[in-house]
């Protein structure tokens, strides 16, 4: 029997992501449908797990 594993969806307009094998723990990905940027947070053989990206915020130079 063997266990199929769903990719990520996209956390906003619900499209697939294809798991890139260079993709690591902390990098963001763009959604290719809505352009929502995604950060991945888990990724092992089994697939990858996403979250929404943080906001870039200004730091004024502090």
């Amino acid at each position: 029997m063997t266990t199929a594993i769903a990719a990520p969806k996209c956390l906003v307009c619900d499209t697939e992501f294809e798991v890139q094998e260079a993709w690591e723990k902390g990098e963001i990905t763009e959604c290719a449908a809505c352009g929502q940027e995604h950060e991945v947070v888990e990724k092992s053989a089994a697939g990858a797990r996403l979250d929404l990206a943080p906001e870039v915020e200004e730091d004024w130079g502090e």
